[in-house]
């Protein structure tokens, strides 16, 4: 038989245990919130949804400038592996460095001005133009670095009246990547997923 002070002892520990449960989830909501208490967090919303009218409403914080900096990612531990062991030619390095400043965000494909939102693929001929240098030289590049799985070309429909099809280049993300590494694009993805035996020595995969 149980006695009744073990009883009475269990539920006061069991408050306790309650109490302090609820204490630390307070204390984590201020530290995530810069200080502001659940409680306050709570008020503030009556107040915001009173003043709309009682809508449902959200809270978000404004992007920074910095937010909209364009950037292109690259995966240190696959170029050290690929410098090590020789993958890229001298040739091919300059070209993926140079190139990197025409890949459009999380899509990677190499366009004419990655701050425009109808932005084109570029030609070959075209980057040989924005590179300075000869159209043959960039055939030459991409051809080697497609065989390496380095660059896909996807090929667009062909426009009424239009004799050549259009194409795109796109650069492998496990090399650089003009996104968010954790969220690579589900198309990007599909582009090169043939090229993954090509890579299976490479530390990093992101998908």
């Amino acid at each position: 038989m149980i006695k009744k002070d073990n009883v009475v002892g269990f539920d006061k520990a069991e408050r306790n245990a309650k109490k302090r449960d609820l204490e630390n989830k307070k204390e984590k909501f201020k530290q995530d919130h810069h200080g502001v208490s659940q409680d306050e967090f709570d008020k503030a919303m009556q107040t915001m949804s009173k003043a709309t009218g009682g809508k449902e409403i959200g809270i978000y914080t404004k992007r920074p400038p910095q937010s909209k900096v364009k950037f292109a990612q690259f995966i240190q531990d696959n170029w050290d592996y690929a410098l090590e062991t020789d993958f890229f030619t001298n040739e091919e390095m300059l070209f993926l460095l140079r190139i990197q400043r025409f890949m459009q965000f999380k899509s990677n494909c190499v366009v004419d001005d990655i701050h425009s939102r109808s932005a084109v693929p570029m030609t070959q001929t075209q980057i040989a133009e924005r590179l300075k240098t000869y159209k043959s030289q960039v055939s030459k590049i991409v051809k080697s670095l497609m065989d390496k799985g380095v660059i896909v070309r996807a090929q667009g429909h062909k426009a009424e009246g239009v004799k050549a099809r259009t194409y795109a280049l796109f650069i492998n993300p496990n090399i650089i990547y003009s996104g968010e590494r954790d969220n690579v694009e589900t198309t990007l993805k599909a582009l090169f997923m043939n090229s993954k035996p090509l890579f299976k020595d490479f530390p990093v995969a992101l998908f």
